[in-house]
């Protein structure tokens, strides 16, 4: 168990956390939830030891470990992969490369020998044989190949780092397990394989993630932060949403009555005050009426963007047809005769683990990349809008947010443009900030005002909820339910793909298509899932079939 006590953070005059008190107990998955700025991952690294409180204290059961997600994706550069998931259990580390200095040693000495068994003793007790087969199937889970377990950190890239550090943390079966966002930059199937692990682990969990449907999946707590609060919720994040609404619902039903008793009382003692037979009475009614307090109902802190594309155009019968496009980087075939055809009320997910092909066939598709072969056509009535999934060059420049999304809107006039900005939670002064100093959550929103001005009928995200909130990503989710054109799509947002895609595409390893009209929850449980983990070659009867 990990427990809060009377826990206290200040921020120069700003209190984030006051007299927080809190116990998260074995057996149970805490979603740490809150709006942008409330502190979650402040919290975390409070309960890790990361940071220290204005006032109170963390409580730890004697004797339990504590692992955490580390954010720094350079830190163990110098080291083997294998050496780093190990290091989540630092005793054990310290352990094996003590006796392997021991071991090394060319004067053994008898000093030397009973220190070794000290050691060996503590080692099985780790588990420490085990050591190197855990952490092997827990890289091989997260999609890490076997032929990188003994290669430098420095040597993988950041998406290969990400899942590294989060097999540290999930290493040694750990008491308190602390995750910071851990979806960020998995593919589906790595999540899917987190979910299922956090599902059978025993100990206390605490996490941080903008994913909801995640969150359903795992947690069986919702920790909601407001005003420097923390409120428990039994249940997943839907059950917390119904039951935070019903809440209020009640708060105010409540308020109403008390507020129709005031007013009967009020009436009552204004006609008999100065009446001498029912002087008593009203006596009476006034020490009622000082008794009834209203609840206090303040608004959540949370803020929804309100996300609305629409077309200028109706779209039609003739979207895209792509035809034999292939493309080579570095020698590895990114693309292999990709050919579809996109239908007028087609949204397609694109899925699976090839993140360079899915960015590349949108670079092509948006004319930023030639492909080596094939072609595709846009129909006549189509008009495209895109979100890069790496947006540098689109701030690189001294222009304040205004200015910047005028250039993008037909109508050129200020009230205009500041009302998409407005939708996007950008109030007064901030149309003034220039578009180079954003965060990253801010220009993503930038990036979704430029794309409901345009007007576009046909819309494609590479990766849209990277640094946006929940309430954005659900304002996000909902834009695109409604939109009536097409969408192409890759999202590493489980709800979104499933609630928004009629149709699933995959880019397999070596560059092949799967193409599926289905839901993605009826995708994941078909017999294309079990050929494709079989065999990443599609010969043409299984298009044809998949077809």
């Amino acid at each position: 168990m990990i427990s809060a006590n009377n826990v206290t953070l200040r921020i120069g005059k700003k209190a984030l956390f006051e007299d927080v008190n809190i116990k998260f107990t074995e057996g149970n998955c805490y979603g740490l939830i809150g709006a942008n700025g409330a502190g979650k991952s402040t919290f975390l690294k409070i309960l890790s030891g990361q940071l220290d409180t204005t006032k109170g204290d963390i409580t730890i059961t004697p004797g339990q470990r504590l692992s955490f997600l580390q954010q720094d994706h350079f830190k163990y550069d110098n080291y083997p992969v294998m050496d780093t998931v190990i290091m989540g259990n630092k005793r054990l580390y310290d352990i094996m490369k003590e006796k392997e200095a021991i071991y090394a040693k060319e004067d053994f000495s008898d000093a030397d020998g009973i220190r070794a068994s000290e050691l060996e003793g503590e080692f099985a007790e780790l588990n420490g044989w085990e050591a190197e087969s855990d952490a092997a199937t827990l890289l091989n889970g997260l999609g890490i190949d076997t032929d990188l377990h003994y290669t430098m950190m420095r040597d993988l890239n950041g998406n290969e780092k990400v899942k590294v550090l989060l097999a540290q943390a999930l290493f040694g079966n750990p008491d308190i397990l602390l995750l910071d966002e851990p979806t960020n930059h998995l593919d589906l199937g790595a999540i899917e394989w987190l979910e299922e692990f956090l599902i059978n682990f025993n100990n206390t969990v605490i996490v941080v993630s903008h994913d909801r449907y995640f969150l359903n999946k795992v947690c069986t707590q919702i920790a909601d932060i407001d005003y420097g609060k923390i409120q428990l919720y039994a249940g997943n994040y839907d059950f917390w949403y119904e039951s935070s609404q019903l809440m209020i619902r009640q708060m105010k039903e409540a308020n109403k009555k008390k507020e129709e008793k005031i007013k009967e009382l009020q009436e009552f003692i204004s006609r008999f005050s100065a009446n001498a037979s029912k002087s008593k009475q009203a006596t009476s009614r006034k020490r009622a009426l000082e008794k009834i307090q209203l609840d206090e109902i303040r608004p959540s802190s949370r803020k929804y963007p309100y996300i609305d594309f629409r077309p200028n155009r109706e779209i039609g019968n003739e979207v895209l047809s792509v035809e034999g496009l292939t493309k080579t980087i570095d020698g590895v075939k990114i693309l292999d005769n990709l050919t579809f055809t996109l239908n007028h009320d087609d949204k397609v997910a694109f899925v699976g683990g090839n993140e360079l092909a899915k960015t590349t066939l949108f670079k092509i598709l948006m004319g930023e990349m030639e492909p080596d072969s094939g072609s595709f056509k846009w129909g006549i009535t189509t008009s495209q809008e895109y979100f890069p999934k790496d947006s540098t060059q689109e701030f690189n420049n001294d222009l304040t947010i205004v200015d910047w999304l005028t250039q993008f809107s037909e109508i050129k006039d200020m009230t205009y443009v500041r009302g998409f900005l407005g939708r996007m939670l950008f109030a007064g002064d901030d149309g003034v900030k220039l578009v180079k100093v954003l965060s990253g959550g801010e220009k993503v929103r930038c990036l979704l005002s430029k794309m409901m001005i345009s007007g576009a009928n046909v819309l494609l995200f590479d990766e849209p909820t990277n640094h946006l909130d929940m309430e954005s990503i659900t304002a996000l989710n909902n834009g695109m339910i409604k939109f009536p054109g097409v969408i192409l799509f890759a999202s590493h947002d489980h709800q979104i793909v499933e609630t928004t895609a009629n149709r699933i595409m995959e880019i397999l390893p070596n560059g092949s298509l799967i193409d599926k009209i289905t839901t993605y929850d009826e995708y994941l449980a078909s017999d294309v899932m079990a050929k494709k983990r079989q065999v990443y070659t599609v010969d043409a009867s299984v298009k044809e079939e998949d077809n």
